[in-house]
């Protein structure tokens, strides 16, 4: 079982220290952030409900962990270290598993997975992550942007994730997580005349992202799912928080002053990554649905999600 568990932080500072002052933002009342943590959190218990492991687990040296929660509790560590169910019954929920959605035509399991946890921990580090993300991007963006982004970053990662790991169930909000610093990143880049502290902001941006991708490389964690999701992510910034740039408002205003609202660059990198967002899609749609494995048109990608070191093996 991979799960797609990674600790994430926030790109930006406060906005104050970033974003120049003359630029205006509209902010937004964050809602669709809480809502999609809650909604995490009652699958979760919804899927304990189902698994009772003791009625399941029988025998002393079986032993389900805290078992005083009666059905609602976890399955042994050597079954599941995250404090979670059983393989099993999150296959049941709705698991990512390459079989069902090609043979068995669930293709509704790219969607369903990025709401299962493979346990507490996996859940709680996930839900931390995406309200030190989501909040701040729902109040600068809008729910709907950023619903997309988060919603359409998880498909893509669970896209990638079934042509390549095709052994294992997948679950987690990881890829949709990744999807939201992508954004962030690319944001950064297409807005790029509205920042006040442009290198500050973007390196730490970039060591963020690389400290979550290099966790990817470690066993059991789904870094297909992290890197499908921060590309799509990546696209999708330059498509949906796109800013007027710096001294558009002043031209408003002032009419021996005229400014684009928008610059060329941001209109083709726009352009860009509509194209390729839809190749990408695309592409890994018919493959997936094909029974194409992407290890066999790429051979070295298996180590982009674990690398075997002296100290584990993948």
């Amino acid at each position: 079982m991979a799960n797609r568990d990674s600790e994430r932080g926030e790109g930006k500072q406060n906005n104050n220290n970033i974003y120049d002052e003359s630029s205006s933002d509209t902010h937004w009342t964050s809602w669709l952030v809480p809502l999609i943590v809650v909604a995490n959190l009652a699958v979760f218990i919804a899927v304990m409900f189902v698994n009772d492991c003791p009625k399941k687990i029988i025998g002393p040296n079986k032993a389900c962990v805290a078992r005083f929660l009666g059905r609602f509790s976890f399955q042994p560590l050597r079954e599941n270290p995250l404090f979670g169910p059983s393989s099993s019954t999150l296959e049941r929920m709705g698991a990512l598993e390459w079989g069902k959605v090609v043979h068995e035509h669930q293709g509704w399991r790219l969607v369903t997975c990025m709401w299962l946890h493979a346990g507490i921990l996996h859940l709680l580090t996930n839900m931390l992550s995406l309200i030190f993300i989501g909040i701040r991007l729902e109040q600068q963006f809008g729910f709907i942007r950023v619903g997309l982004i988060y919603l359409i970053s998880g498909l893509g990662g669970s896209i990638l994730s079934s042509l390549f790991l095709q052994e294992s169930i997948s679950v987690g909000a990881s890829g949709a997580l990744f999807g939201l610093l992508g954004a962030m990143l690319s944001e950064l880049l297409t807005n790029w005349t509205i920042y006040a502290n442009k290198a500050a902001a973007l390196f730490t941006l970039l060591f963020i992202i690389a400290i979550n991708l290099g966790l990817g490389l470690l066993p059991r964690v789904d870094n297909f799912a992290h890197i499908g999701g921060f590309i799509t992510g990546f696209c999708l910034g330059f498509i949906l928080l796109v800013r007027p740039q710096h001294g558009w408002e002043s031209s408003r205003t002032n009419a021996s002053l005229t400014k684009r609202k928008y610059s060329i660059y941001q209109y083709v990198l726009f352009i860009v990554a509509v194209l390729l967002l839809v190749v990408c899609l695309t592409v890994g749609s018919v493959m997936l649905f094909k029974g194409e494995n992407g290890n066999k048109h790429c051979k070295w990608c298996h180590r982009l999600s674990c690398f075997p070191t002296s100290k584990w093996t993948c």
